[in-house]
């Protein structure tokens, strides 16, 4: 494994540390470092990242449709073979999505869905043959291959060595200087760390947001024994410290102060309730019921839009989201009886409805060009079954991006090769030829596409990506 020395300045470690123990008590992790800055809508950019946890199966997600490829797909996939007349037509592409991201037919209609393919960690452009004969200390082998925990690390972090600590999304709002850090509405990735900061991490619709649970809710506002406390600790922390341990700590308990204050109302909000967008929740009619929106990734999707909608409180003009889907992990009874019901079928499905309730969402607030979603996942799946009717862990993978900005109507990446032991196959002997594909496109070069359309600058990709200079002048991919 190779090592990389981390430093961290003393005084930025207080306050991340300070700031965890301000919060934790309310659900909620995150470093508050920068102030906010007002918003400039005419300007106003979001990258919502959605990461599919356990390893997606993105020949399922993405199958070539023309009768060779096909023919190929199915002699292989056997029982996972999804019909051919079930698959969502993508046009003239060639290619049809899973029958359960039907939502996100219109979203193709429209040019605004991209998928990119046979992406993952990746040093350099790497062949077969270089792979083969690299040693596993090489640069050209990324840390523990097929590993869960080893590769969401390099797919978070844009690296492809598994003890870097900060995650690309967290590097760029360090680099672009973004008025808050990274916003996750789906736990404390790795994805949103920086050198400086640990991503803002959100609760659900309807939850309270508050330093120590002191949130705005009426009744903690004045419920006396809270109404004391709260006054006490701000009491405290506005006073002048004595050093400058002290110091850092008060000031990361004013600024958590703060920002749930101006936060906690927008977090609260639910569909339907005061203080809701219409534009959203109608949008999002489908995956309402009850007066709450669906758990899982439509409960975090609605959240973005609401913090989107409502930027004018979050602040800044340039934000990174995060969000995540677990279950991917299909070793076993990966469909059902029919290629709607089974594991990976709900799953995506879930990931179809969400993704195109929330493009609708930007749509009708006239802000889908100014927001760009993107899945990410561990790898990809085997080509071959096992014998559990499932799939095992492999390594280049499908991704899908929307929004405004989208070029769309077309795919981007090359699509692999799909022969046991061609040259896209890292397996040579036959227990080994199962369709783990080599990557034709790198995490960086996925990244680096979507952080120029972000703003970032040829120097702040080299920064946020130390990889990318090893991919010449094929930088990025090209669908935005």
């Amino acid at each position: 494994m190779k090592a990389r020395a981390m430093t961290m300045n003393r005084r930025h470690w207080l306050k991340l540390a300070g700031l965890m123990g301000a919060t934790a008590g309310a659900g909620t992790i995150g470093n508050l470092l920068l102030p906010g800055a007002p918003a400039r809508a005419a300007d106003y950019k979001a990258l919502v990242c959605i990461f599919l946890y356990g390893g997606n199966d993105g020949l399922n997600t993405v199958v070539p449709t023309d009768a060779t490829r096909y023919g190929q797909y199915s002699a292989v996939r056997k029982t996972l073979a999804l019909p051919q007349a079930s698959l969502v037509g993508l046009g003239s592409s060639g290619y049809g999505l899973h029958p359960s991201l039907a939502a996100l037919a219109p979203v193709w209609a429209e040019g605004r869905l991209a998928p990119v393919f046979n992406v993952g960690p990746l040093f350099q452009p790497t062949t077969k043959a270089q792979f083969r004969a690299a040693p596993e200390s090489s640069d050209l082998v990324p840390d523990n291959l097929f590993s869960h925990s080893d590769q969401q690390v390099l797919w978070e972090s844009g690296s492809t060595d598994a003890l870097t600590r900060t995650g690309w999304g967290g590097r760029a709002a360090q680099a672009l200087a973004t008025a808050n850090p990274v916003i996750s509405v789906g736990g404390n990735g790795r994805f949103g760390l920086s050198a400086l900061s640990a991503p803002l991490v959100l609760p659900e619709p309807g939850a309270t947001f508050g330093a120590y649970e002191l949130g705005t809710d009426s009744w903690r506002t004045s419920y006396a024994p809270l109404v004391a406390r709260a006054a006490a600790l701000r009491g405290i922390y506005s006073e002048a410290q004595d050093n400058d341990l002290a110091e850092v700590y008060a000031g990361m308990q004013r600024d958590a102060f703060a920002m749930s204050d101006r936060l906690a109302a927008l977090i609260k909000v639910k569909p339907g309730q005061a203080g809701s967008v219409a534009a959203i929740d109608n949008a999002f009619a489908p995956l309402i019921a009850n007066g709450d929106v669906a758990d899982g990734l439509p409960r975090q999707l609605y959240q973005i839009a609401k913090l989107i909608a409502g930027n004018a409180t979050v602040q800044g003009n340039r934000q990174i989201f995060f969000a995540q889907l677990g279950g991917f992990d299909t070793h076993a009874n990966q469909i059902g009886g029919s290629v709607l019901v089974g594991n990976h079928a709900n799953l995506l499905k879930e990931v179809g409805d969400s993704l195109a309730c929330f493009h609708n969402a930007m749509k009708a607030m006239a802000l889908a060009d100014a927001v760009t979603a993107f899945t990410q996942s561990d790898f990809g799946r085997t080509f071959t079954p096992n014998n559990s009717s499932g799939t095992d862990h492999a390594w280049g993978n499908q991704h899908l991006v929307v929004g405004g900005a989208v070029k769309g109507g077309l795919t981007y990446g090359t699509y692999p090769t799909l022969a046991l032991g061609g040259p896209d196959d890292v397996g040579v002997d036959s227990w080994e030829l199962q369709g783990r594909w080599i990557p034709t496109s790198s995490v960086d070069q996925y990244a680096a596409t979507l952080l120029a359309w972000f703003g970032a600058t040829d120097a702040q990709l080299d920064t946020v990506l130390p990889n990318l200079r090893n991919f010449g002048s094929a930088r990025t991919l090209g669908f935005l």
